[in-house]
């Protein structure tokens, strides 16, 4: 199985956010990620708007639409957020934790506290249409709980095996061998570079991998378009070394 790669746009906005100008576009980056191979759009709406505003969201699900590409949209689990994706039903919604003092996402959605509140809000979503994930900390407890919310798939944050933490690849491997057995969809982000995919890619369970930061760096030195093509072979050469892959 080919394993997706959708590029977030969010630090794109961030540059043009930074001197109030209308360069450079999120959406033309989305539209050059796109044409290099890229399997969809990732962006986070904020409740700060600190990147990516609202406008942002609206042409990002046009654009996607038109390329028959995946729009995901990652939010806070509120009923702000909620309201504003039941009316521009992006493909997909990933609910994460959101806190304005973090500079960005620091863990996994407590789906177990989220309790009925989170599990009332997927139902919402999943009423209209839009396919949910969770992004969730590789824990059996938070798996579960997810499942039971009503999650189509989990997004495993892998921010500590990217920091390198002993014993995080094998948690992560864990994590979505567990989600998979529940019939969950597994897919991988935060912090994800060309040197951390390929291993990563190697856990045959997952399925998806959602990359920004890291491609938008690599974007300042060699375009996004080779950024994207880098990141696509990064998954290639990890992809190879999965089970039965010769």
């Amino acid at each position: 199985m080919s394993v997706r790669l959708h590029v977030n746009v969010d630090h794109v906005a961030t540059l043009r956010n930074a001197r109030g100008t209308p360069y450079p576009s999120p959406i033309v980056a989305a539209e050059q990620c796109l044409a290099a191979g890229a399997d969809g759009i990732t962006a986070h709406l904020r409740e700060d708007r600190r990147h990516i505003v609202d406008a942002d969201v609206g042409e990002l699900r046009a654009l996607c639409a038109r390329a028959k590409r995946t729009f995901n949209l990652e939010m806070a689990a509120t009923d702000e957020m909620v309201g504003i994706a039941v009316r521009v039903r992006p493909d997909v919604c990933t609910l994460v934790p959101e806190r304005r003092e973090e500079r960005t996402t620091e863990g996994g959605l407590d789906a177990v506290a989220g309790g009925e509140g989170l599990a009332r809000r997927v139902r919402t979503l999943i009423g209209t249409g839009i396919k949910v994930s969770l992004f969730i900390a590789a824990d059996a407890a938070q798996i579960e709980r997810s499942h039971a919310a009503g999650a189509t798939q989990i997004e495993l944050h892998t921010g500590e095996y990217a920091h390198g933490r002993e014993g995080e690849l094998a948690r992560l491997a864990d994590g979505a061998k567990r989600a998979h057995a529940m019939g969950l969809e597994v897919a991988a982000g935060h912090g994800l570079t060309q040197d951390n995919t390929p291993a990563l890619v190697a856990i045959p369970e997952i399925v998806e991998l959602n990359i920004g930061h890291a491609v938008v760096a690599d974007a300042v030195f060699v375009g996004i378009g080779e950024a994207v093509r880098a990141y696509r072979a990064a998954i290639e050469r990890g992809a190879s070394r999965r089970p039965g892959v010769s």
